[in-house]
C-alpha cells in the first residue's frame, strides 16, 4: 500500500513537469505581447466599466476599469474575448506574424437584445385547478355591500387620520402667504367695524332672508 502511494506520487509529479515544460515551451516558441486599449458603448461617448477581457483554455483575464481601459500580456495568436451583461460577445485575435510588442485597441460593443418567451402568471400551479375554481364560484349570490369597513364610525376615523392631499396643502400655503402679506401692509380687518356688513345684514332681516325656512 506504501508503496503504491509512492509510486501514484512520482506519477503526479511527472505530470505536473511535462505540463509546466510544455506552458513554458509555448511561452517561449510564441512572442509576448503587451495588450491595452479602451472599451467605449455603441456611440463611442461612454466608456464601460467592468467588461470581462479573458482568453479561452489559457486562464489568463483582466477587466476594465471605471475609465473603459485595460491592459494584460497575452501570446502571438491568442484569441482575446470580450464578454458583459446585456451587450454582444466579441473576439480579437493577435496575428501569429505580429512584429510589435505592443497593440492598443479601441472596442466598440453594441447592445445585445434577447427576445424572451411569453411568460402566463397564474394564481394557481396548474391550468385545471384553476379551471375548477372558476367553476365553483357561485355568480347568482350577490356579494353583501357592507362588508364591515363601511361603518360611520370606522369612516370618521380614517378622514382624521388620512394625511392633507397636494391641492390641500398648496392651498393652505397660499392661504398663509396672502394673508402674510396684507399683514405686512395695514392690520387684519375686523368684520364687526364694516359698514357694508352691518347694511348687508340689516336688508337680509328686512328681506326675511334669516327666518328658518322648513
Amino acid at each position: 500500500m506504501r508503496q503504491r502511494l509512492i509510486l501514484s506520487f512520482v506519477v503526479l509529479l511527472g505530470l505536473l513537469g511535462n505540463s509546466r515544460d510544455v506552458f513554458s515551451q509555448e511561452t517561449n516558441d510564441k512572442k509576448i505581447i503587451q495588450f491595452s486599449g479602451i472599451i467605449l458603448n455603441a456611440d463611442s461617448t461612454t466608456a464601460i466599466p467592468g467588461v470581462n477581457i479573458y482568453v479561452p483554455k489559457k486562464g489568463r483575464g483582466t477587466s476594465s476599469n471605471r475609465f473603459g481601459y485595460f491592459s494584460m500580456p497575452v501570446l502571438a495568436g491568442d484569441s482575446i474575448v470580450f464578454s458583459y451583461i446585456g451587450l454582444k460577445r466579441q473576439t480579437v485575435t493577435i496575428p501569429e506574424d505580429i512584429e510589435k510588442d505592443e497593440v492598443s485597441y479601441i472596442l466598440t460593443m453594441v447592445q445585445d437584445e434577447i427576445a424572451l418567451e411569453e411568460v402566463q402568471v397564474m394564481p394557481y400551479p396548474t391550468e385545471e385547478e384553476f379551471k375548477n375554481a372558476i367553476l365553483a364560484v357561485n355568480v347568482d349570490a350577490e356579494p353583501p355591500l357592507n362588508r364591515g369597513n363601511l361603518s360611520p364610525q370606522l369612516l370618521l376615523r380614517w378622514a382624521a387620520e388620512m394625511p392633507a392631499s397636494g391641492n390641500e396643502n398648496f392651498r393652505q400655503f397660499t392661504n398663509q402667504q396672502t394673508q402674510q402679506t396684507m399683514d405686512r401692509y395695514g392690520p387684519r380687518p375686523l368684520p364687526l367695524l364694516n359698514p357694508f356688513a352691518w347694511a348687508q345684514f340689516i336688508k337680509s332681516i328686512k328681506n326675511g332672508d334669516l327666518k328658518n325656512k322648513d
